[in-house]
């Protein structure tokens, strides 16, 4: 059964590799290439021009070339992963995927480069030729000592940064973790005793990073294969080894390891027994992170030391010790400030961001990588998960700071705070143009209530509308549900204390909130005892009727349920405040910007006069998001030229709007095609109002909306805002279930500012 489990998975990578086209990585283009005007710019003669800017300032080739975001994955496959010396063609798949990662974590562009020499002096020269080419150079599985010889010589003769992540970025995660769980454990680097295993490049440098953290060079033991390193050993010695030799008569890792707070591991597995770790200190912290089988299986440490802390190199484990943490963060921001090298100062600014992250709250998304997996700061989360979102800005931006103020930047930011929000603008793809909605809701602070306040989406939403705005959550569900979950998710917040709680089972308003639920509908054939049973079960209602009686601003539903069925509740109780719903609006951000789609859910085949509704709503929230807005009435239909349903309704609706002027510009009816291509429009009909591509879509049908909506969020990658329910008067708001957490957030601030006639 196992053997047929390994088949399969061996498989499954295999596969992976080679489908649908073999390997991981492809070039792209960046500008277009579609005609003869294109290419005497992108080469022969245009390209004269940015090669003559270069050669009179070389710095400009980071404005005019790819370079500024190259790095160079270089190898010669002497040490790979747990592989070995298999030689750098066997190699470039393990390279192939340092570049991904590169581009996934940090938008880094990357080549990885594999080298068939063996000699670290003639591979440093090769490297060092390449350095017109690349912003950065990574080197990656090299043995040890050659490794050390080819970053140094690197160092000295290029003017980019050369980093080794195998020594340099597991040592940063390894300081990361180590900060971390001697914060947990309540010890300090200047006391702890170290036992290593590992005399290796990687093994090297965690002890070096150790020191600069405040460990003392004399309370650090390092053992390799032939046991413990000690003045005077000739057998299988470098300078590197040397360097924490102790003067000792102990031979052995057993007879070292009495009293260790920390044992760093980057040897082999079964190195270290049960009974050794029963001799280390009170609260030892062991980072057992040999690749794939660890020094000593976590099991095997809780049976004889419950309260230990461990760390390895697996993802099945907690606390994994991966240097995806650390690598494609630090180039991320030494390539932005032009850094001619990666210093101390930026290492150890790496390692504070990665540590101080863990100790924050949980992202929602991270959370939602790891489903199942308790993700708060202690014993089992010393360090973040790679699939943090928030790792980009916290770290990139920490060693681009660290970088200016130890002068190794040839270019400044000036605004620290704009560049850490770009940079999460990369990850999170919501963030830029939801920048003036959060400015906006900062101005004021409105209370939204949340109908399914026991959702952990909107835990951490509430959670995050408390560090990022002035808003009010107020959620609805039993507080100790609540609680419960905010605890088990790692939030800091808990109810009552930090937000308001409506309670359906037992809440001192219960008896106005029904009756002022049956005053409404008692006409309706609503009893008092209709009334009493909805207004303890029905979350949807409770929260409708706390924004009508005043004790909130807005309400947010559907996590859960179909649209519609809340939409009848909320139409119910706030339709009698004067509000109708007019349209739903789905923001769709994709590659190439904005793209607004309507009416999404309300209207299935909406009339002319809430067609003219729903754009008018559509064009005053685009504004809100800085977007001028550049409308389509869509329909098969193309500019009068079909007799069908959907172009009698868009042209009526279009007639609607051209009885009053308008501060935007709208067009129709046409077909989606000619709303987005200017020349196939102007081809159609040469008179367009409309200049550019349109960027509201409004649909004759709520299905062809939905349709579009979700085939732009399934197959192009776009990211939806909303959905906007429209004719509210902003006073509530249905999200879909697909919602996440982030979503939630950017609905609260579009609810959480004051407008009497967003539509």
């Amino acid at each position: 059964m196992e053997e047929a489990r390994q088949d399969n998975a061996r498989q499954a990578a295999l596969d992976y590799h080679e489908f649908p086209k073999p390997g991981k990585l492809e070039i792209r283009a960046t500008k277009p290439l579609a005609n003869g005007r294109d290419l005497s710019r992108a080469y022969s003669p245009g390209v004269a021009e940015a090669c003559l800017e270069i050669k009179a300032d070389p710095a400009t080739a980071s404005r005019y070339t790819a370079r500024g975001n190259l790095v160079a994955v270089v190898t010669n496959g002497t040490a790979v992963l747990g592989l070995g010396n298999i030689g750098a063609l066997a190699s470039k798949p393990v390279m192939e995927g340092k570049a991904v990662l590169f581009k996934k974590f940090a938008n880094i562009d990357c080549f990885d480069i594999e080298l068939n020499e063996p000699d670290p002096h003639k591979l440093a020269d090769i490297v060092c030729a390449l350095e017109p080419t690349f912003g950065a150079i990574n080197l990656e599985d090299i043995k040890a000592p050659d490794c050390f010889i080819v970053e140094k010589l690197c160092r000295e003769r290029m003017n980019i940064p050369v980093f080794h992540d195998d020594q340099h970025g597991t040592a940063i995660v390894v300081g990361a973790a180590a900060t971390n769980a001697l914060h947990v454990a309540g010890k300090r680097f200047e006391d702890i005793k170290i036992v290593s295993t590992g005399g290796g490049a990687a093994g090297i440098a965690c002890l070096n990073m150790l020191l600069k953290l405040g460990v003392k060079r004399e309370n650090v033991w390092l053992c390799d294969i032939h046991g413990l390193v000690y003045e005077g050993r000739a057998e299988d010695m470098n300078p590197q080894k040397a360097a924490y030799a102790q003067a000792s008569d102990k031979r052995s890792l057993s007879e070292v390891i009495d009293g260790a707070d920390l044992f760093l591991g980057l040897s082999g597995p079964g190195v270290l027994t049960p009974e050794m770790v029963s001799r280390m200190a009170p609260a030892p912290i062991i980072f057992a992170l040999a690749n794939p089988t660890p020094e000593i299986l976590p099991d095997a440490v809780r049976s004889v030391a419950p309260d230990a802390i461990i760390a390895t190199g697996r993802s099945d484990f907690p606390n994994q010790v991966n240097n995806v943490l650390c690598f494609p963060f630090i180039f991320r921001g030494a390539l932005d400030v032009g850094a001619t090298q990666i210093n101390d100062a930026m290492q150890l600014a790496c390692i504070d961001g990665i540590a101080a992250l863990a100790r924050a709250t949980t992202s929602a998304e991270a959370a939602a990588a790891y489903k199942g997996e308790q993700l708060t700061f202690g014993p089992d989360y010393l360090i973040p998960k790679p699939f943090d979102p928030r790792l980009i800005g916290v770290v990139a931006s920490a060693v681009a700071k660290a970088a200016m103020e130890t002068g190794v930047a040839t270019r400044a930011i000036e605004d620290l705070a704009a560049y850490r929000e770009k940079l999460n603008g990369s990850v999170f793809k919501s963030a830029l143009i939801m920048r003036p909605v959060f400015e906006a809701a900062r101005q004021v602070t409105r209370r939204i209530i949340f109908a399914e306040g026991e959702d952990e989406r909107v835990l951490r939403a509430a959670n995050a509308m408390l560090e990022e705005t002035t808003d009010k959550p107020i959620l609805i569900g039993r507080p100790d549900v609540i609680a419960t979950r905010c605890e088990r998710a790692g939030l800091p917040i808990r109810p009552e204390r930090d937000f308001e709680i409506v309670n359906p089972e037992s809440d001192r308003r219960y008896r106005d909130y029904w009756s002022s639920y049956h005053e409404l509908m008692a006409r309706r054939g609503v009893s008092p005892d209709i009334a009493r049973a909805v207004l303890r079960t029905n979350t949807t209602a409770i929260a409708a009727i706390a924004v009508h009686r005043g004790d909130a601003d807005s309400m947010i539903c559907g996590t859960f349920g179909q649209y519609l069925w809340h939409l009848n509740y909320i139409s119910q109780v706030l339709g009698r405040d004067g509000l109708s719903p007019h349209g739903a609006l789905s923001l769709m951000i994709l590659e190439d910007g904005p793209l607004f789609i309507a009416d999404t859910q309300v209207n299935p085949v909406p009339t002319p006069e809430q067609i003219a509704l729903t754009i008018l709503g559509a064009a005053r929230h685009a504004k809100r998001f800085g977007v001028t807005p550049k409308v389509a009435l869509c329909s098969h239909s193309n500019f009068g030229n079909l007799e069908t349903d959907s172009g009698r309704r868009m042209r009526a609706a279009l007639e609607i709007l051209d009885s009053t002027p308008r501060d935007f510009i709208y067009e129709g009816e046409m077909s989606v095609d000619a709303a987005l291509d200017t020349e196939l429009r102007a081809r159609m009909f040469p008179e367009s109002r409309l200049q550019g591509a349109a960027n509201i879509l409004v649909f004759a049908y709520t299905d062809a909306a939905n349709a579009a909506r979700n085939m732009l969020k399934m197959k192009a990658g776009g990211l939806e805002v909303g959905p906007i329910l429209m004719g509210m008067g902003n006073r509530a708001h249905i999200v879909t279930p697909s919602i996440t957490a982030r979503g939630l957030l950017n609905i609260s601030a579009l609810a959480g500012t004051p407008v009497a006639h967003y539509g």
